[in-house]
């Protein structure tokens, strides 16, 4: 999938059930738009879009908004947020600044050179790391180890300037000290220029955007940050120091740009909003609505996939987590959420929690969910007939598509079978 933007040219491939209208026949309002994407993202919804239209044009009323659920990289942000006005959640903090860039006009920030800004900073701190750090293009194994300590060992190390938390945490991880020096720095420019009054909170989102696009795209992970990869052997070592060398800036400076040219173009305020909740208290807290819940199908919790994002939101200085007394490789935030979809003594319970709430705020469901879900997905139909009774039709519709599992071997994609289960109230 193109980088920059959202494409729907392969939901012309995809298998659909007898009953459903293929997303070729979305016109008007429900035909989702073209949207630049920002961050690496498993399970996104961008490629099914069409599908997910089509469908939604079957519930919704004027009037009602669109509550995304489990917004994560907020493809219904992006892709239907001139249609209506959108409620974004996600208990993930990350998510609800890059729904911003979809749903809120950034109309500052583009009077600030944000790395002309950062430069001086980094300049400054960069000095401070010590040698035997920096990376070279060409190098042996055995050097490039010797260098990759060195980054790590910067853990060790006291900083005194206010802006270190990647500098001390993640350097030799997924970035290098200097990539990570560079993204303390443009992160202190957009936390100054907020404190300041010379930008506002869109803006400041729009930068924290550009930032995690840049960290998604200088990092040596697969895209995701459960945990990074060592240097074992020629091949791998000259891979993992591609990334260690792409500059960090130049990449944040070409996404600004282009997103920004975006932003100003096609962001329509409808009175949207961003929340971070629990997806049970923001069922109880919206008005009557049409709710897409795009809960996690896997018993991976994507806390730990996307840890580095929230911390370079909440920019905190989080306790790390331990195993006995060492530091666990994948560095991750100790308290990180826990899903109940991810869990399988759990998941049932979720489920009824979320049909419960969307039933008693009066609202109408799309749910997506997948054949490689926690649970089966006659189970599912029969829980939601259930649980909504008789006020309610519930039926499914049904496509084949390519899911992204982020890895860099043969099972780097799935073909998996998307199922939207519907509930609209009689």
């Amino acid at each position: 999938m193109n980088d920059e933007f959202a494409t729907l040219k392969n939901i012309k491939d995809a298998t659909f059930s007898e009953e459903q209208s293929t997303s070729d026949d979305v016109k008007g309002r429900y035909e989702p738009r073209r949207y630049p994407q920002v961050i690496k993202y498993m399970g996104s919804k961008a490629a099914i879009l069409g599908f997910i239209g089509s469908e939604l044009a079957k519930v919704h009323a004027d009037g009602r908004p669109f509550v995304d659920l489990f917004a994560g990289a907020c493809a219904i942000s992006g892709g239907f947020g001139h249609v209506s006005k959108v409620i974004s959640n996600d208990i993930q903090e990350y998510s609800a600044v890059i729904s911003s860039i979809y749903l809120k006009r950034a109309e500052k920030i583009g009077n600030f050179d944000i790395i002309a800004l950062a430069s001086k900073i980094a300049g400054a701190n960069l000095a401070l790391i010590p040698k035997g750090t920096q990376y070279t293009p060409n190098t042996t194994l055995d050097e490039f180890n010797k260098v990759e300590r060195a980054n790590r060992d910067l853990l060790n190390r006291d900083f005194s300037h206010s802006h270190h938390l990647f500098t001390r945490v993640y350097s030799g991880t997924w970035w290098s000290a200097e990539q990570c020096v560079w993204i303390d720095a443009i992160r202190e420019v957009l936390d100054d220029l907020l404190a300041k009054g010379k930008i506002e909170k869109s803006d400041f989102d729009f930068g924290l955007t550009c930032l995690m696009h840049s960290m998604a795209y200088t990092s040596q992970g697969t895209g995701h940050f459960a945990q990074y990869r060592d240097a074992k052997n020629i091949k791998g070592m000259a891979d993992i120091n591609k990334y260690r060398n792409a500059s960090l800036p130049s990449i944040f400076k070409r996404k600004f740009d282009l997103l920004l040219e975006w932003n100003l173009q096609n962001v329509i305020d409808l009175e949207h909003e961003m929340v971070s909740m629990d997806y049970r208290d923001c069922l109880a807290s919206i008005p009557p609505s049409v709710v897409y819940a795009d809960p996690p199908y896997a018993f991976v919790h994507y806390s730990r996939f996307y840890h580095a994002m929230e911390t370079i939101v909440k920019y905190d200085y989080p306790e790390i987590q331990h195993v006995g007394n060492k530091i666990v490789k994948g560095r991750y935030r100790v308290g990180r959420h826990q899903s109940p979809f991810c869990i399988k003594t759990k998941v049932k319970q979720a489920f009824i929690d979320l049909f419960d709430g969307v039933k008693k705020s009066d609202s109408d469901l799309l749910l997506s969910y997948s054949n490689t879900g926690m649970i089966n997905i006659d189970e599912l139909m029969q829980l939601a007939e259930a649980t909504f009774g008789e006020t309610y039709d519930v039926w499914f519709d049904h496509m084949s598509h390519t899911h992204m599992t982020m890895g860099r071997r043969e099972d780097r994609s799935r073909t998996v079978r998307e199922s939207l289960i519907m509930a609209r109230k009689k």
